[in-house]
């Protein structure tokens, strides 16, 4: 049985996480639409982060209210990426380095989201591209800050031409 003290230290210690949690600073990613990608690109360069998710995934949902909200991580985005959301269930074609890219409605998928996902279509799938001709480097699932923070720096720092994502990891100072 629980003694009244200890009820009301961790009905504080409860209360002091929650309103902790509710004020840490939260950042908004400014994502672009897919077809001004390659306008952008062409004008300034830099890498392109892709979100993309569907309408029914519950790990899509929770990224976008934990980790896409975390000001560390949407500050390291806007400032390094063109970010975008696509929906992989989007039904309207779309240009994309000068191809048309359509939803397939018998797989009941767009076509872009085969592309980028490299077929594998689990969802959350961030996709970094270090230009908008290059091969999509997809990471399936869930990443907490954490864990999304060596991919965004390996990619947004350009350091993808000197060593492989692994071995950065294993000398990234992290910070998140």
């Amino acid at each position: 049985m629980i003694q009244p003290r200890m009820w009301k230290l961790a009905s504080v210690s409860l209360l002091i996480l929650c309103i902790a949690w509710s004020f840490a600073p939260k950042g908004k990613v400014n994502w672009v639409d897919i077809n001004a990608a390659d306008t952008l690109y062409l004008n300034s360069p830099r890498p392109i982060l892709i979100d993309v998710y569907t309408d029914w995934c519950g790990w899509c949902k929770v990224m976008d209210k934990s980790t896409y909200k975390d000001k560390r991580v949407t500050d390291y985005i806007n400032a390094h990426y063109y970010p975008i959301k696509f929906n992989a269930e989007f039904k309207k074609p779309v240009k994309f380095n000068h191809t048309i890219y359509k939803y397939d409605a018998e797989n009941k998928v767009h076509e872009l989201a085969i592309y980028l996902t490299h077929g594998q279509l689990e969802f959350p799938n961030t996709i970094f591209l270090t230009s908008v001709s290059s091969v999509p480097a997809p990471i399936a699932g869930y990443m907490k800050p954490s864990e999304i923070e060596a991919p965004l720096k390996y990619f947004g720092e350009k350091k993808e031409k000197l060593q492989s994502l692994s071995a950065f990891e294993q000398t990234l100072q992290r910070a998140w």
